[in-house]
């Protein structure tokens, strides 16, 4: 009792005892739901695999898309030692138009990021002014009814509405954008790495167009002198007429089909010109009738190449994104809080308005809470939910495609390895069977159907060992895009254990 006489031994002490008391209470109960989060805990998304892959017999490892680089592949198209492709790449990255495009993205995620964190200080307003008004006197006793007009100058800052962040509604809508930002900026990786994959294959299609061209120039020349030996022999009276025809029929179909390889050639580099972001007319790019070589593709890659596939970063990025909707959609279950304040000087004078007398000041806490809204925030929160199960269905159908892709092309560059080795012999075989062919129909053993039958085949087993040649360049390529870029592994696995 002796105590509490003492602190409290007054009114006015009471009185301030009472509000120590209850600022106290009050000052803890904000710090203990200061650390309430209405966000669950994230957790990445798990994926069951199998423990090696079924083409190349290496280990999956399940991508770490927090470790995945989102930056630029490696130049791995190095790899085909070509410097016209090399030109085209470098072009493509600075002139591609949907590749700007994508950057701005990044631009407009990362001013999100940027808008969502000033949510969470306060908006601070100074502003000054002088209003002149006249207001009616309230005393019956004046005939006039009216007041002297009156000027006041007023200057002040203000807080308005800043919401006390308890629930961690704000915190996670930064932390949803802040993830959304990372995905775009994957995406923005996956732009650039498809860009150059697309660079890549129409480059060899154009390439294999020319060949296929030079191909043809050379079949219509030994058809051409084919047909004129028919109507050699044809006027000597040793062959028909039919033979003729069919010595004719053979070269024309051969220089139409020379005449489309020729447009095939045009518009893929047609093709190149937008992809490098430059007018067809203003683009032009030498013949060669020559393909790269194709890298040679390791029989076994490791797994955690696929760390590096921004697409799987991106589809991760966005289920931590749509795991902190949630959590700003739960803080609509809990109280807003805001406080707004305001100080500043006011006088009938201007000269006064500085005068310590003059100054005045307000500051207050708000409290909002729905207590009824017909069940918009329970759909709000099952939506947040349900997307973010999709969001989750979307990342392991991601790694799904990913696991698909490269077991398909690792399987293609080996059996398209296998196929042209065994099509350069059948190709050898068809020419020396044209040779003797040829031979035998001079010296008049057979008739000219066995010469034609012999020609069509060189040109068909050409042609599809260009085709198989072209096939194993794009599916170098594409396994390339398929592990994010290079497979150097000794760089690689170096690179893994530095982690």
């Amino acid at each position: 009792m002796n105590v509490a006489r003492n602190v409290c031994s007054t009114s006015t002490s009471l009185r301030f005892c009472s509000k120590t008391v209850v600022t106290a209470a009050l000052g803890a109960l904000l710090i203990a739901v200061a650390g309430c989060s209405s966000v669950p805990t994230y957790v990445a998304p798990s994926f069951e695999v199998p423990a090696t892959f079924k083409e190349g017999g290496t280990a999956f490892k399940r991508a770490e898309p927090e470790r995945a680089v989102i930056d630029t592949p490696e130049q791995w198209w190095l790899l085909f030692d070509d410097p016209a492709l090399d030109q085209l790449q470098a072009g493509a990255l600075l002139g591609n138009a949907n590749l700007q495009a994508v950057a701005a993205n990044v631009r407009i995620a990362q001013a999100a990021v940027l808008g969502s964190r000033a949510a969470l200080f306060p908006t601070i307003g100074i502003g000054a002014g002088a209003t002149r008004s006249r207001s009616p006197i309230l005393s019956t006793q004046t005939a006039a009814g009216l007041a002297a007009p009156v000027t006041s100058y007023t200057a002040q800052a203000l807080v308005s509405n800043w919401e006390l962040d308890l629930w961690n509604r704000l915190g996670a809508q930064v932390d949803g954008a802040q993830a959304r930002l990372d995905a775009t900026r994957a995406d923005l990786a996956s732009a650039r790495l498809s860009l150059h994959a697309t660079v890549a294959q129409t480059y060899f299609s154009l390439r294999a167009a020319e060949a296929q061209a030079a191909l043809l120039d050379r079949s219509v020349e030994a058809f051409g002198r084919s047909a004129q030996l028919t109507k050699n022999r044809y006027s000597a009276g040793v062959v028909s007429a039919a033979d003729v025809a069919q010595a004719e029929a053979q070269l024309k179909s051969a220089e139409a089909q020379r005449v489309e390889a020729r447009l095939n050639r045009a518009q893929l580099e047609h093709a190149l010109a937008t992809l490098t972001g430059t007018p067809p007319a203003a683009f032009a790019l030498p013949a060669t009738a020559k393909l790269p070589a194709p890298p040679a593709v390791p029989e076994q890659l490791p797994s955690f190449l696929l760390e590096r596939r921004p697409d799987i970063a991106a589809a991760e990025r966005r289920v931590a994104a749509a795991n902190a909707q949630i959590g700003a959609a739960n803080a609509a279950f809990f109280p807003a809080i805001t406080l707004s304040a305001s100080a500043g000087l006011r006088s009938l004078t201007l000269g006064n308005l500085l005068k310590t007398t003059s100054n005045f000041w307000s500051i207050g806490p708000s409290l909002l809470w729905a207590a009824f809204d017909g069940g918009a925030r329970r759909a709000a929160s099952d939506s947040a939910r349900a997307a973010y199960d999709q969001t989750v269905a979307t990342y392991r159908q991601t790694v799904l495609v990913a696991l698909q892709e490269v077991e398909d092309n690792l399987v293609a560059a080996s059996a398209l390895a296998e196929e042209v080795a065994i099509q350069q012999q059948a190709l050898v075989a068809a020419q020396k069977a044209q040779e003797v062919a040829l031979n035998q129909y001079e010296a008049g053993i057979v008739s000219f159907i066995n010469v034609v039958t012999a020609q069509a085949t060189v040109l068909s087993a050409e042609t599809t060992l260009l085709n198989l040649q072209t096939r194993r360049l794009s599916a170098a390529n594409t396994l390339l895009k398929n592990i994010g870029g290079r497979w150097d592994v000794k760089a690689e696995c170096s690179t893994s254990a530095a982690r």
